[in-house]
C-alpha cells in the first residue's frame, strides 16, 4: 500500500492513494492554514471510522442480516500538550434495519474492533478505543 502527499501552499496539502483518489489536508487558520480541507489528524478518524463501518456492514451481509444503514460516530480526546496525541477515541455505532437483531449487530461490532479492523487495532495499541452500538428498526 502506498500514498503521496502533495504540499500545495501555506498548510494544504494533497494526498493521493495508491488506489488513486486524493483528498485535500489543509490546517486551521492560526497555523497558516485556510481551512480548505480535512485536518491529518481528522483523516486519522475518519481512516479508523471508515474501517470499522466497513467491517460491520460486510459481517452482517454475510450473515444475511437486514443492514440498511451504519453510520459510525467518531468522539476523541487529545491531550494538551505535544505531540496532541489521542488519549480516548470512542466510535458509537448507528445500524439500521428491518428486523435487525441486536445480537447481530454486537457481534459484528466486537468482531471489527478485536479481529478485523486493522486502523483500530494498530491504534488500540496506542489509545484507549472504546465502542457502542445502537439499532434503529427500520
Amino acid at each position: 500500500m502506498k500514498a503521496r502527499i502533495k504540499w500545495i501552499d501555506h498548510a494544504q496539502f494533497v494526498g493521493k492513494s495508491g488506489s488513486g483518489h486524493s483528498v485535500v489536508m489543509d490546517g486551521p487558520p492560526e497555523s497558516g492554514g485556510r481551512n480548505t480541507g480535512v485536518r491529518p489528524m481528522e483523516m486519522l478518524l475518519l481512516g479508523v471510522g471508515g474501517c470499522s463501518a466497513f467491517d460491520v456492514v460486510h459481517i452482517l451481509q454475510k450473515g444475511r442480516h437486514p443492514v440498511s444503514d451504519c453510520e459510525v460516530l467518531v468522539d476523541a480526546d487529545r491531550v494538551a500538550s505535544v505531540p496532541k496525541v489521542f488519549s480516548k477515541i470512542h466510535l458509537h455505532f448507528v445500524v439500521t434495519g428491518r428486523g435487525l437483531k441486536e445480537s447481530a449487530v454486537q457481534r459484528a461490532v466486537r468482531l471489527s474492533a478485536e479481529k478485523y479492523c486493522s486502523a483500530s487495532i494498530m491504534l488500540g495499541k496506542a489509545v484507549e478505543i472504546t465502542h457502542d452500538f445502537e439499532v434503529i428498526e427500520e
